[in-house]
């Protein structure tokens, strides 16, 4: 057994709540299956935590709160959320006492979580997935201690594109680059053509169009896919896609509401 899960695996045991933290722009993609049924198991409570809600729209957001339930969503950059989870951790726990065990994938925004919740930076935090190594206490409040675990993944969880395109697996350690950009252009064609503003009707294209555009060229001006594709594994895990696609929705918004 791998060591991270023998840490999960005690505080899974020691604490009274669990939060589940998820990143709410790939909510089913960022659940881990095994830890809520050990939760379920045990007998204990589990509270869903979407972080990142700043790079979703909050017509989705909504959708997420009637199927996840309790649920609390935050945003750790704008600090948003927090007072509404100290307060939905006080009711589970009936105003008595409680540790809260603290899990989820890497690099979904736990110490981010846990930094905002207490207000200082108590757990470390590095754009680097996996950087918490072991188990860390942090005091929220004279009630609230919480208890972070390293970032799991599921016992089978070993799809590159899973964890590349729910950024717990590095893009500067994604094996083959291109295979997952390419599976991910696929996926979300519209979106990446309109942020890199490139054309293409299959998703080799799109990347080599995308190449061109950034100069990103082999000897004799061939398209050198490897490092546009780390480029755009990159800009999808910073959120810099998504937060672009927010901003254009609500210029359009704005825009069908002029006369």
């Amino acid at each position: 057994m791998p060591s991270f899960w023998r840490h999960v695996n005690g505080v899974l045991r020691y604490a009274d709540i669990i939060l589940e933290v998820l990143d709410a722009r790939m909510i089913e993609e960022t659940r881990n299956r095994e830890i809520e049924d050990k939760v379920q198991r045990l007998g204990k409570k589990l509270l869903y935590v979407f972080t990142k809600c700043d790079l979703v729209n909050q017509e989705r957001l909504h959708q997420a709160q009637h199927l996840y339930h309790p649920s609390v969503f935050v945003s750790s950059k704008d600090k948003l959320g927090t007072t509404i989870l100290k307060k939905k951790i006080m009711e589970l726990s009936r105003g008595e006492p409680v540790t809260v065990g603290v899990v989820g994938f890497p690099n979904v925004g736990k110490s981010s979580l846990i930094n905002a919740l207490a207000g200082r930076g108590s757990a470390r935090t590095s754009p680097e997935s996996g950087f918490t190594k072991g188990i860390q206490k942090v005091r929220v409040s004279p009630k609230i201690l919480l208890l972070d675990t390293p970032g799991v993944f599921p016992y089978k969880e070993k799809d590159e594109y899973i964890l590349a395109k729910i950024g717990s697996r590095d893009y500067s350690k994604i094996r083959e680059p291109d295979v997952v950009a390419l599976k991910l252009i696929g996926e979300k064609k519209e979106l990446l053509t309109q942020y890199y503003h490139v054309a293409g009707e299959e998703a080799e294209e799109i990347l080599e169009n995308i190449a061109r555009k950034f100069n990103k060229l082999q000897k004799g001006g061939h398209p050198d896919l490897e490092p546009t594709a780390r480029m755009v594994l990159k800009d999808w895990q910073t959120g810099k896609i998504q937060k672009n696609d927010l901003l254009l929705a609500g210029q359009k918004k704005h825009l069908k509401k002029e006369p």
